[in-house]
């Protein structure tokens, strides 16, 4: 049978002949938004090379907790490489670092984005949760609005919509009818088509899976990432993912993004918090 868990055939890495700690991977034009390559998804391939590097052995740490990335240069479909270093092995986590890297058309290569990542076993943590956290009430994903009701022009720049299901709440989507509230809220449901049930990594992915906040204060265009970080809470129970990102703070062209990732079972399982530069319409 042929295997359509695309997710983790296109962010799959391959340790390089002869090179300890470096990976081949290749970065897929399918997963674009605007002039690049998703920064979530781009975060996710880094922690795939780091969860082989600090989850080898039997006392490996295979789970992401934290991982905060910078993106220092727009990422292009192609082939790259990921170095890891690991700078810590301990009893309960290890502590990482990973630089993605594409060759530039004159043969120079790019550090595209570098990541600093802490990494233990979910599995081991205990069952003593205490939150103020309320899980979003949303309402079921057949009333909320697809991305095949995005437009046509919009759908061409962003191909990444093809790959993820998406779902958001009506109630924070007037900006596609030129109406946004100006709350700086966008909610949703997130889950692969393929039918691949969510884990740690795929949680990097969605803390960069709706489309940007500033759509809400009515700031339409491209929101490029310039740091990512994700806190890993838990491994999420199967079924769909609710995604919330708000911002309180939009100031010189710049601004906060913060993420709750809640699963089916009601658990808060990632928080992240991002600083995108926002391109002011002309």
């Amino acid at each position: 049978m042929t295997d359509t868990r695309d997710f983790d055939r296109e962010t799959a890495v391959t340790r390089k002949p002869g090179e300890p700690s470096v990976y081949d991977t290749e970065l897929h034009g399918s997963w674009k938004v605007g002039m690049g390559v998703n920064g979530g998804l781009l975060l996710s391939v880094a922690g795939r090379a780091l969860a082989a590097e600090l989850g080898a052995g039997p006392d490996g740490h295979p789970d992401p907790f934290a991982i905060s990335a910078y993106y220092l240069s727009t990422s292009t479909p192609g082939p790259a490489t990921v170095s890891v270093e690991t700078l810590r092995r301990g009893r309960t986590v290890s502590t990482g670092a990973a630089s993605l890297i594409q060759t530039d058309e004159d043969g120079v290569p790019v550090e595209r984005l570098r990541a600093m990542a802490t990494f233990g076993d979910l599995d081991d943590q205990t069952d003593d949760i205490r939150t103020s956290a309320k899980p979003p009430q949303l309402p079921p994903p057949e009333e909320c609005v697809g991305t095949e009701s995005a437009p046509a022009e919009f759908r061409a720049q962003s191909p990444l919509l093809s790959r993820v299901e998406l779902r958001l709440d009506p109630a924070t989507v007037g900006w596609a009818v030129g109406a946004p509230s100006g709350k700086g809220e966008i909610r949703g449901w997130f889950r692969l088509p393929e039918g691949r049930e969510p884990d740690p990594l795929l949680l990097l992915l969605a803390a960069d899976i709706l489309p940007p906040v500033s759509f809400d204060l009515g700031i339409y265009g491209w929101a490029p990432t310039l740091e990512l970080t994700v806190h890993v809470r838990a491994k999420p129970a199967p079924g769909w993912l609710r995604v919330v990102h708000s911002t309180r703070n939009f100031a010189g062209g710049y601004l906060e993004e913060d993420a709750e990732i809640w699963d089916s079972a009601d658990r808060l399982v990632a928080q992240s918090r991002q600083l995108a530069r926002v391109r002011l319409p002309e």
